[in-house]
């Protein structure tokens, strides 16, 4: 551990104690007297301060790590992007109707845990899960046929294509009549949305394996299925492993949005739609929350699976 090293920590830690310190000034708890403004010197330390935390993310991220470094920069910048949510949205008295502070937010997620984690489960683990893994699977099986049969390719591709250029708000009403109000309406939205860039993916993936690996393999007689086990398969795998994230957030998303055209009464978009309608806005932030951070665990789960199955691909070796 080098002095830099060690600089940069105590930097960023002592920034964050004056920050703590700025936060428990009457001004930014917002119990001014009515009609009182912060004074210039709250305004003063405001700003350097929000210099210093650009420095210490800057410092930060310019030191040598690997993935520790990368998450705590990361996490840096988070905290501070929150803490001058708080501070701005307290001090200049923003309506809570139009911008509701982190700590209400937080709030809101402890009251509601309960219902939230209903939600959570009807819409993550059933209805996106689920699709998810149908669209993706389906996708991928469709790429191997037109792989093996090229003749496929002239009449399934286009079909694909049409089906990604669909409109989500026109798909998700006549979803809800044909599967009813529950997940399976949702979990078909998803396998909609998933199936096109699964299937464009794999496709590219089966195509970037080098000339050479392919005429040895055909050199030994290999047959199709041989070839594309233990070569083409392996050199695609970024490519689908690229696909299952980018779908990872797209399932979420088309979930959520179809819950708006009708669903049971759980769903974190029928949470949403429900409490904006009641001007419930910290339970509304508190879903967004919710789901921001699924998508975003979902995201760093599947980079660690391309990280062990395509250890060898320079694209991974290089992350």
């Amino acid at each position: 551990m080098n002095a830099r090293f060690v600089k940069t920590w105590l930097f960023a830690l002592a920034c964050l104690v004056a920050a703590t310190l700025l936060m428990m000034q009457p001004a930014a708890q917002g119990r001014l007297p009515e009609g009182m403004a912060p004074d210039g010197l709250f305004w003063l330390v405001s700003v350097i301060l929000g210099l210093l935390a650009v420095q210490s993310v800057r410092l930060m991220a310019a030191l040598d790590g690997g993935r520790l470094v990368g998450m705590a920069t990361a996490t840096l910048f988070g905290l501070w992007v929150v803490y001058f949510w708080q501070l701005l949205v307290v001090v200049f008295e923003v309506p809570r109707v139009l911008l509701p502070p982190p700590g209400l937010i937080m709030q809101a997620l402890s009251e509601h845990r309960s219902t939230l984690w209903g939600d959570f489960v009807q819409t993550v683990l059933k209805a996106v899960l689920i699709g998810w893994a149908l669209g993706c699977g389906l996708g991928f099986a469709v790429a191997v046929a037109i792989d093996r049969q090229p003749f496929l390719q002239r009449g399934l591709l286009p079909l694909a294509s049409l089906t990604s250029t669909i409109p989500l708000v026109a798909v998700a009403p006549i979803a809800v009549m044909w599967f009813g109000f529950e997940w399976p309406s949702k979990a078909a939205v998803v396998v909609l949305m998933t199936f096109f860039p699964m299937l464009v993916s794999t496709l590219a993936g089966l195509k970037a394996s080098g000339k050479l690996e392919r005429e040895l393999m055909y050199s030994y007689a290999a047959s199709y299925s041989r070839t594309l086990l233990a070569l083409r398969l392996p050199s695609a795998l970024p490519f689908i492993f690229g696909a299952l994230k980018v779908n990872a957030t797209l399932a979420l998303i088309g979930a959520i949005v179809a819950e708006f055209f009708g669903s049971p009464t759980s769903g974190l978009g029928f949470r949403i739609s429900t409490e904006a309608s009641r001007m419930n806005m910290p339970l509304v932030w508190s879903a967004i929350v919710v789901a921001a951070v699924t998508g975003s665990v979902a995201y760093a789960v599947l980079v660690q699976f391309e990280r062990r199955a395509a250890f060898w691909h320079p694209s991974v070796r290089g992350s």
